[in-house]
Protein backbone atom coordinates (compact mmCIF):
# COMPACT_ATOMS: atom_id res chain seq x y z
CA UNK A 1 0.00 0.00 0.00
CA UNK A 2 2.46 3.04 0.99
CA UNK A 3 4.37 2.10 -2.99
CA UNK A 4 1.11 2.88 -4.15
CA UNK A 5 0.22 5.79 -2.04
CA UNK A 6 3.48 6.99 -2.82
CA UNK A 7 2.73 6.84 -6.13
CA UNK A 8 -0.24 8.17 -6.04
CA UNK A 9 0.83 11.21 -4.24
CA UNK A 10 3.85 11.50 -6.99
CA UNK A 11 1.12 11.77 -9.49
CA UNK A 12 -0.39 14.55 -8.27
CA UNK A 13 2.45 16.56 -7.49
CA UNK A 14 3.53 16.24 -11.46
CA UNK A 15 -0.29 16.95 -12.14
CA UNK A 16 -0.45 20.06 -10.31
CA UNK A 17 2.67 21.09 -12.15
CA UNK A 18 1.95 20.39 -15.37
CA UNK A 19 1.86 23.98 -16.35
CA UNK A 20 4.83 24.91 -15.00
CA UNK A 21 7.96 24.53 -17.04
CA UNK A 22 10.44 22.01 -15.69
CA UNK A 23 13.34 24.40 -15.40
CA UNK A 24 11.58 26.66 -13.30
CA UNK A 25 11.97 25.68 -9.77
CA UNK A 26 9.20 25.18 -7.47
CA UNK A 27 9.17 25.30 -3.42
CA UNK A 28 7.50 22.93 -0.95
CA UNK A 29 6.58 24.00 2.51
CA UNK A 30 7.06 21.61 5.18
CA UNK A 31 6.18 21.37 8.98
CA UNK A 32 7.57 18.09 9.27
CA UNK A 33 3.65 17.06 10.48
CA UNK A 34 2.99 13.94 8.21
CA UNK A 35 1.02 15.16 5.28
CA UNK A 36 3.78 18.16 4.61
CA UNK A 37 6.56 15.47 5.15
CA UNK A 38 4.70 13.14 2.77
CA UNK A 39 4.58 15.71 0.13
CA UNK A 40 8.00 16.42 0.66
CA UNK A 41 9.32 12.70 0.22
CA UNK A 42 7.06 12.16 -2.97
CA UNK A 43 8.57 15.65 -3.98
CA UNK A 44 11.74 14.56 -3.96
CA UNK A 45 10.36 11.21 -6.02
CA UNK A 46 9.51 13.61 -8.74
CA UNK A 47 12.63 15.42 -8.85
CA UNK A 48 14.64 12.88 -9.37
CA UNK A 49 11.90 11.20 -11.76
CA UNK A 50 11.60 14.42 -14.06
CA UNK A 51 14.69 16.87 -13.23
CA UNK A 52 12.46 19.56 -11.84
CA UNK A 53 14.72 21.15 -9.54
CA UNK A 54 12.45 21.28 -5.81
CA UNK A 55 13.60 22.90 -2.77
CA UNK A 56 11.93 23.27 0.36
CA UNK A 57 11.19 25.41 3.43
CA UNK A 58 10.89 24.68 7.14
CA UNK A 59 8.83 27.20 9.11
CA UNK A 60 9.55 27.36 12.65
CA UNK A 61 7.05 29.29 14.64
CA UNK A 62 8.59 29.26 17.83
CA UNK A 63 5.29 28.43 19.72
CA UNK A 64 6.70 25.02 21.28
CA UNK A 65 9.61 24.79 23.26
CA UNK A 66 11.00 22.09 21.10
CA UNK A 67 10.31 23.92 17.71
CA UNK A 68 13.72 24.76 16.72
CA UNK A 69 14.49 20.74 17.34
CA UNK A 70 11.04 19.99 15.04
CA UNK A 71 11.90 22.03 12.31
CA UNK A 72 15.77 20.68 12.12
CA UNK A 73 14.77 17.16 12.17
CA UNK A 74 11.92 17.87 9.22
CA UNK A 75 14.93 19.77 7.36
CA UNK A 76 17.04 17.17 7.66
CA UNK A 77 14.26 14.80 5.93
CA UNK A 78 13.62 17.34 3.37
CA UNK A 79 17.97 16.82 2.23
CA UNK A 80 18.00 13.00 2.77
CA UNK A 81 14.31 13.25 -0.01
CA UNK A 82 16.92 15.16 -2.19
CA UNK A 83 15.09 18.75 -1.91
CA UNK A 84 17.84 21.52 -2.52
CA UNK A 85 18.14 23.85 -1.01
CA UNK A 86 16.46 23.12 2.14
CA UNK A 87 16.01 26.22 4.33
CA UNK A 88 14.99 26.40 8.00
CA UNK A 89 13.08 29.66 8.83
CA UNK A 90 12.36 31.09 12.10
CA UNK A 91 9.34 33.26 12.12
CA UNK A 92 7.83 35.99 14.76
CA UNK A 93 4.23 34.93 15.02
CA UNK A 94 2.27 38.24 16.05
CA UNK A 95 -0.54 37.55 18.51
CA UNK A 96 -2.79 40.07 20.04
CA UNK A 97 -5.84 42.73 18.56
CA UNK A 98 -6.47 42.53 14.99
CA UNK A 99 -4.08 39.00 14.23
CA UNK A 100 -7.08 37.01 14.31
CA UNK A 101 -6.03 34.50 17.06
CA UNK A 102 -3.23 31.92 16.69
CA UNK A 103 -4.15 30.22 13.81
CA UNK A 104 -4.73 33.18 11.71
CA UNK A 105 -1.42 34.74 12.86
CA UNK A 106 1.09 31.31 12.07
CA UNK A 107 -0.41 30.97 9.08
CA UNK A 108 0.09 35.19 7.95
CA UNK A 109 3.59 34.60 9.64
CA UNK A 110 4.25 31.22 7.55
CA UNK A 111 2.84 32.32 4.53
CA UNK A 112 4.82 35.05 4.69
CA UNK A 113 8.11 33.37 5.06
CA UNK A 114 7.45 31.16 2.33
CA UNK A 115 6.90 33.91 -0.40
CA UNK A 116 10.11 35.87 0.38
CA UNK A 117 12.07 31.97 0.18
CA UNK A 118 9.75 31.81 -3.32
CA UNK A 119 10.95 35.36 -4.53
CA UNK A 120 14.40 34.97 -2.86
CA UNK A 121 15.30 31.29 -5.11
CA UNK A 122 13.06 32.24 -8.55
CA UNK A 123 10.49 29.84 -7.51
CA UNK A 124 7.28 29.16 -9.85
CA UNK A 125 5.25 27.47 -7.59
CA UNK A 126 4.82 26.49 -3.66
CA UNK A 127 3.41 23.12 -2.74
CA UNK A 128 0.90 23.07 0.59
CA UNK A 129 0.10 19.65 1.68
CA UNK A 130 -3.67 20.37 2.15
CA UNK A 131 -5.62 17.38 1.43
CA UNK A 132 -9.06 16.21 0.62
CA UNK A 133 -10.08 16.08 4.42
CA UNK A 134 -8.76 19.18 4.87
CA UNK A 135 -10.77 20.60 2.31
CA UNK A 136 -14.10 18.82 3.74
CA UNK A 137 -12.98 20.38 7.26
CA UNK A 138 -13.07 24.00 5.57
CA UNK A 139 -16.22 23.82 3.59
CA UNK A 140 -17.92 22.46 7.23
CA UNK A 141 -16.48 25.42 8.92
CA UNK A 142 -17.66 28.15 6.22
CA UNK A 143 -20.91 26.60 6.26
CA UNK A 144 -21.51 27.12 9.86
CA UNK A 145 -21.05 30.51 8.99
CA UNK A 146 -23.34 30.67 6.55
CA UNK A 147 -21.41 31.65 3.84
CA UNK A 148 -21.60 32.40 -0.08
CA UNK A 149 -20.69 29.86 -2.99
CA UNK A 150 -17.18 31.76 -3.26
CA UNK A 151 -16.39 31.09 0.48
CA UNK A 152 -17.49 27.46 0.24
CA UNK A 153 -15.26 27.44 -2.89
CA UNK A 154 -12.66 26.62 -0.05
CA UNK A 155 -9.12 26.19 -0.73
CA UNK A 156 -8.18 26.55 -4.72
CA UNK A 157 -5.67 23.88 -6.07
CA UNK A 158 -4.10 26.87 -7.61
CA UNK A 159 -4.11 30.52 -6.33
CA UNK A 160 -1.30 32.34 -8.05
CA UNK A 161 2.33 30.96 -6.74
CA UNK A 162 0.47 28.57 -3.90
CA UNK A 163 -0.51 25.04 -5.38
CA UNK A 164 -2.46 22.26 -3.02
CA UNK A 165 -1.45 19.54 -5.28
CA UNK A 166 -3.28 16.56 -2.61
CA UNK A 167 -6.53 18.11 -2.69
CA UNK A 168 -8.07 15.42 -4.26
CA UNK A 169 -6.19 13.17 -1.87
CA UNK A 170 -7.43 11.71 0.86
CA UNK A 171 -5.63 11.71 4.22
CA UNK A 172 -5.14 7.90 5.14
CA UNK A 173 -3.67 7.75 1.32
CA UNK A 174 -1.24 10.86 1.77
CA UNK A 175 -0.06 9.48 5.52
CA UNK A 176 0.42 5.93 4.28
CA UNK A 177 2.66 7.07 1.62
CA UNK A 178 5.45 8.19 4.19
CA UNK A 179 6.09 4.31 4.42
CA UNK A 180 7.74 3.95 8.12
CA UNK A 181 9.13 7.10 8.02
CA UNK A 182 8.30 9.27 11.50
CA UNK A 183 6.50 12.69 11.50
CA UNK A 184 6.04 15.19 14.27
CA UNK A 185 2.45 15.49 15.42
CA UNK A 186 1.96 19.44 16.20
CA UNK A 187 0.10 19.39 20.03
CA UNK A 188 -2.52 22.09 18.51
CA UNK A 189 -4.06 19.18 16.30
CA UNK A 190 -5.31 17.72 19.09
CA UNK A 191 -6.52 20.74 21.33
CA UNK A 192 -10.11 21.17 21.10
CA UNK A 193 -9.72 24.91 21.67
CA UNK A 194 -9.44 25.14 17.92
CA UNK A 195 -13.36 24.59 15.52
CA UNK A 196 -10.77 22.96 13.20
CA UNK A 197 -9.87 20.00 15.55
CA UNK A 198 -13.23 19.56 16.89
CA UNK A 199 -14.81 20.02 13.37
CA UNK A 200 -11.89 16.70 12.47
CA UNK A 201 -12.41 14.80 15.95
CA UNK A 202 -15.91 15.40 16.33
CA UNK A 203 -18.37 17.00 13.70
CA UNK A 204 -16.98 14.60 11.18
CA UNK A 205 -16.78 11.50 12.44
CA UNK A 206 -20.34 12.29 13.62
CA UNK A 207 -21.49 12.76 10.24
CA UNK A 208 -19.99 10.01 8.97
CA UNK A 209 -21.55 7.76 11.37
CA UNK A 210 -24.99 9.74 10.34
CA UNK A 211 -24.39 9.85 7.14
CA UNK A 212 -22.00 7.17 5.19
CA UNK A 213 -18.16 7.83 5.10
CA UNK A 214 -18.87 9.33 1.72
CA UNK A 215 -19.00 12.62 3.26
CA UNK A 216 -15.85 13.47 3.16
CA UNK A 217 -15.86 12.99 -0.33
CA UNK A 218 -19.43 14.42 -0.79
CA UNK A 219 -18.04 18.27 0.80
CA UNK A 220 -14.57 18.44 -1.28
CA UNK A 221 -16.71 18.06 -4.76
CA UNK A 222 -19.43 20.23 -3.51
CA UNK A 223 -16.17 22.66 -2.87
CA UNK A 224 -15.27 21.77 -6.67
CA UNK A 225 -19.01 22.74 -7.80
CA UNK A 226 -18.86 25.91 -5.72
CA UNK A 227 -15.88 26.92 -7.46
CA UNK A 228 -17.00 26.31 -10.50
CA UNK A 229 -20.21 28.24 -9.75
CA UNK A 230 -18.32 31.23 -8.41
CA UNK A 231 -16.03 31.52 -11.24
CA UNK A 232 -18.64 31.94 -13.35
CA UNK A 233 -20.40 34.26 -11.42
CA UNK A 234 -18.02 36.56 -10.87
CA UNK A 235 -16.91 36.38 -14.23
CA UNK A 236 -20.32 37.22 -15.36
CA UNK A 237 -20.52 40.64 -12.60
CA UNK A 238 -16.75 41.37 -13.72
CA UNK A 239 -18.54 42.02 -16.98
CA UNK A 240 -21.35 43.72 -15.90
CA UNK A 241 -19.16 46.21 -13.92
CA UNK A 242 -16.66 46.77 -16.97
CA UNK A 243 -20.12 47.53 -18.92
CA UNK A 244 -22.20 49.56 -16.69
CA UNK A 245 -19.15 51.61 -14.83
CA UNK A 246 -20.07 55.45 -15.23
CA UNK A 247 -17.13 57.63 -14.11
CA UNK A 248 -18.32 60.70 -11.61
CA UNK A 249 -16.74 63.13 -9.84
CA UNK A 250 -17.43 61.83 -6.70
CA UNK A 251 -16.45 58.09 -7.65
CA UNK A 252 -18.56 55.47 -9.50
CA UNK A 253 -22.23 55.20 -10.50
CA UNK A 254 -24.22 52.75 -12.00
CA UNK A 255 -27.74 53.34 -13.91
CA UNK A 256 -30.14 51.90 -11.70
CA UNK A 257 -32.64 50.45 -13.99
CA UNK A 258 -29.62 48.49 -15.57
CA UNK A 259 -28.46 46.74 -12.04
CA UNK A 260 -31.87 45.97 -11.46
CA UNK A 261 -32.29 43.75 -14.47
CA UNK A 262 -28.99 41.77 -13.07
CA UNK A 263 -29.77 38.31 -11.40
CA UNK A 264 -29.03 39.33 -7.66
CA UNK A 265 -26.02 36.82 -7.58
CA UNK A 266 -24.27 39.13 -9.95
CA UNK A 267 -25.75 42.41 -8.75
CA UNK A 268 -24.28 41.81 -5.27
CA UNK A 269 -21.09 40.67 -6.88
CA UNK A 270 -20.74 44.40 -8.57
CA UNK A 271 -22.04 46.03 -5.52
CA UNK A 272 -18.98 44.59 -3.88
CA UNK A 273 -16.62 44.79 -6.35
CA UNK A 274 -17.62 48.61 -6.90
CA UNK A 275 -17.35 49.23 -3.21
CA UNK A 276 -13.56 48.20 -3.40
CA UNK A 277 -13.03 50.10 -5.99
CA UNK A 278 -13.98 53.09 -4.55
CA UNK A 279 -11.80 52.49 -1.55
CA UNK A 280 -13.52 50.05 1.12
CA UNK A 281 -10.58 47.95 2.79
CA UNK A 282 -11.52 45.04 1.22
CA UNK A 283 -10.92 43.01 4.67
CA UNK A 284 -13.30 45.91 5.76
CA UNK A 285 -16.26 45.35 3.74
CA UNK A 286 -19.11 43.04 5.40
CA UNK A 287 -21.96 41.24 3.56
CA UNK A 288 -24.25 43.55 6.02
CA UNK A 289 -22.59 46.35 3.90
CA UNK A 290 -22.98 44.99 0.66
CA UNK A 291 -27.00 44.24 1.63
CA UNK A 292 -27.55 47.66 2.21
CA UNK A 293 -26.24 48.72 -0.98
CA UNK A 294 -28.46 46.35 -2.59
CA UNK A 295 -31.23 47.69 -1.09
CA UNK A 296 -30.98 50.89 -2.36
CA UNK A 297 -31.78 49.20 -5.96
CA UNK A 298 -34.18 46.42 -4.85
CA UNK A 299 -35.74 47.69 -1.48
CA UNK A 300 -35.96 51.87 -2.30
CA UNK A 301 -38.00 53.33 -0.04
CA UNK A 302 -36.32 56.42 -0.27
CA UNK A 303 -33.73 55.58 2.91
CA UNK A 304 -30.54 57.72 2.84
CA UNK A 305 -26.90 57.03 1.82
CA UNK A 306 -25.15 53.69 3.19
CA UNK A 307 -21.86 54.60 5.47
CA UNK A 308 -19.05 52.43 4.41
CA UNK A 309 -15.56 52.34 6.07
CA UNK A 310 -12.71 54.45 5.16
CA UNK A 311 -14.88 57.25 4.02
CA UNK A 312 -16.89 55.87 1.86
CA UNK A 313 -20.40 56.04 0.93
CA UNK A 314 -23.02 55.02 -0.99
CA UNK A 315 -26.10 56.75 -2.30
CA UNK A 316 -29.04 56.66 -4.70
CA UNK A 317 -30.56 60.14 -6.74
CA UNK A 318 -31.87 60.56 -9.92
CA UNK A 319 -31.52 57.06 -11.15
CA UNK A 320 -28.50 56.47 -10.24
CA UNK A 321 -26.59 54.57 -7.50
CA UNK A 322 -23.54 56.09 -6.84
CA UNK A 323 -20.27 54.91 -4.93
CA UNK A 324 -17.99 57.21 -3.61
CA UNK A 325 -15.82 58.94 -0.57
CA UNK A 326 -17.62 61.05 1.68
CA UNK A 327 -15.61 64.07 2.11
CA UNK A 328 -16.64 66.26 5.07
CA UNK A 329 -20.01 66.90 7.22
CA UNK A 330 -22.07 68.23 5.10
CA UNK A 331 -21.89 66.00 2.41
CA UNK A 332 -22.88 63.32 4.73
CA UNK A 333 -25.68 64.58 5.89
CA UNK A 334 -27.36 65.79 2.55
CA UNK A 335 -26.96 62.64 1.23
CA UNK A 336 -28.54 61.20 4.19
CA UNK A 337 -31.65 63.63 3.82
CA UNK A 338 -34.42 61.51 3.51
CA UNK A 339 -35.56 60.97 -0.03
CA UNK A 340 -39.29 60.85 -2.00
CA UNK A 341 -39.29 57.33 -3.39
CA UNK A 342 -38.70 57.74 -7.16
CA UNK A 343 -41.43 56.99 -9.50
Amino acid sequence: MSDDARHVVRRAIRASLADVDVAHPVLVACSGGADSLALALAAGDESRVSGRHIAAVVVDHGLQGDSSAVAATAGEACARAGLDPVEVVRVDVAIGPGSGGLEAAARDARRAALSAAAERLGCAAILLAHTRDDQAETVLLRLARGSGARSLAAMSPVDGLWRRPLLDVPRSVVRASLDGHDAWEDPHNADTAFARVRVRTQALPALADALGDDVVDGLARSARLLRDDADALDDLAANALAHLEIAVEAGLAFEVTALEALPRAVRTRVVRHAALRAGVPATDLTLAHVDRIEALISDWHGQGAVDLPAHVGAWRAYGRLTLGRVDSVRERRDRNAPRAPEE
